[in-house]
């Protein structure tokens, strides 16, 4: 039996089971280090990069922490962002269906938070949530830590980046000392030896490789000034040909102006930034996770929790302002084994941002050949395409309602059906751009659960 085997370590045979079906068969390197100590109740001061298996390492032993008899917030997992609090949320899920009968609840901002007080009042056995959000229902009193068994801290350096120190200090206040905490980080700054000397107790650390090898993700770089990045970035989309990638911009503007200017040239591109609402948000991340939208225009801060895990290529538009930003956004592609992509543009004043890089990662960054790029190309077209049905999870609409509705009456192959989202009050299911003038016309005029729904592509 291999070390590294989720058999090597002394978990429940419901567990084990559940993670076969699940398709988890061999630890990564985080897991392997982190999950004999998480099970043992050490504290634990990790450093991975993002798409390392970091949510099964402190999973696993979270959930096995828990009483479900017990009907109280015993676990609680701060992250940066709402997409990242839902993916962990999701996959702490996943991982429980071991157990029955135990409830974990997302709270974020940017959502009501009255059906949020509603979850919370029939009993929550894990949290997951920004500390922003948090910090509201604490403040109304409408959560109570003092069961806490087990903090996480998840991509701590990012809610340090933000500002969150000082939510994360009120809430740990209202924790037991007597707890286990676990500190997720994928840089190593001072702050965070800071924070946890004052959060933990003589923690384990786990450092897990966070330079990306050159052989998984190819690094270029392309000198260019302002006026000439877009038209630079078409070249490099075209000659590449990734089939998703993310783009990132300094600035909210600088995302609205390359993804228009994208759109305009026939590219499939859409923002993501601060200043949007969270519908558009929401249906961005949705065609582009389901293939239906190529190329997405991110800040930094948008892009955090983006969890696409066969990302082609990261594209800097422009440099970040430090190296270990520099890692972050790269380490989005290459995951899992695959080869990645990694392309930056700057100006001739951006010198310094390089020779940051480079130090870091104590090698030259290659200059790319222009020469060589294709001077003629098609703009990438996605390869779904995104239907919007005007009914969700308030209508008791599931993802089986609406895949049975276009394989069984619709005829449509069942290859052909993507990923369905399903939100509060509306869902989205990608389709294959071959059968989606027919999924379409068959949903406007047949019926999903015998009821008639609008429906229209994105």
């Amino acid at each position: 039996m291999s070390d590294t085997a989720f058999s090597s370590q002394p978990l429940p045979a419901t567990l084990l089971d559940t993670l076969q079906q699940l398709g988890y068969e061999q630890m990564t390197p985080i897991q392997a280090q982190a999950i004999p100590r998480a099970i043992k109740g050490e504290d634990l001061i990790a450093q991975a990069k993002t798409g390392s298996g970091k949510t099964a390492a402190f999973g696993i032993g979270l959930l096995l922490r828990l009483k479900p008899a017990m009907f109280r917030v015993q676990a609680l997992v701060l992250c940066p962002t709402r997409e990242l609090s839902t993916q962990v949320a999701t996959e702490l899920r996943r991982l429980a269906r071991f157990q029955q009968n135990l409830k974990i609840v997302t709270l974020c901002g940017g959502q009501p938070i009255g059906p949020q007080i509603g979850s919370l009042e029939h009993g929550a056995h894990v949290v997951v949530g920004t500390p922003g959000r948090i910090e509201d229902h604490l403040r109304k009193g409408t959560l109570r830590l003092d069961a806490v068994k087990t903090l996480v801290l998840d991509e701590a350096d990012r809610m340090l980046d933000m500002g969150f120190i000082d939510a994360i200090e009120s809430i740990v206040e209202q924790i037991p000392g007597q707890r286990q905490t676990l500190l997720f980080s994928a840089t190593y700054p001072e702050q965070i030896r800071e924070l946890s000397a004052r959060f933990q107790q003589d923690p384990v650390e786990i450092s897990v490789e966070s330079v990306h090898s050159n052989s998984q993700i190819q690094q270029l770089r392309y000198p260019a000034e302002n006026k000439e990045k877009s038209p630079l970035l078409m070249k490099l989309l075209g000659h590449h040909r990734p089939a998703s990638c993310v783009v990132f911009c300094n600035t909210k503007q600088q995302c609205k102006d390359v993804s228009e200017y994208l759109t305009q040239h026939g590219f499939s591109a859409a923002p993501l930034h601060g200043d949007m609402d969270q519908k558009d948000r929401d249906q961005a991340l949705i065609q582009f996770s389901n293939g239906s939208c190529a190329t997405l225009i991110a800040t930094d801060v948008a892009a955090r929790g983006l969890d696409i895990s066969d990302l082609a290529a990261v594209i800097n538009y422009d440099l970040p302002h430090s190296a270990e930003t520099y890692v972050h956004r790269i380490g989005r592609t290459g995951r899992a084994g695959k080869e990645g992509l990694a392309l930056s543009l700057y100006g001739e004043r951006e010198g310094h941002k390089v020779k940051a890089i480079e130090d870091y990662f104590k090698q030259h960054l290659p200059v790319g050949e222009l020469h060589q790029l294709e001077q003629s190309y098609a703009p990438l077209t996605p390869e779904m395409v995104t239907l919007c049905i005007s009914g969700g999870r308030k209508d008791k609409m599931r993802p089986g309602d609406i895949l049975g509705a276009l394989t069984g009456e619709a005829g449509i192959d069942g290859g052909d059906v993507g990923k369905i989202n399903i939100l509060d009050r509306v869902a989205f299911v990608a389709i294959r751009h071959k059968s989606a003038k027919n999924a379409l016309g068959r949903l406007i005029n047949g019926k999903i659960k015998g009821r008639k729904f609008k429906v229209r592509p994105l």
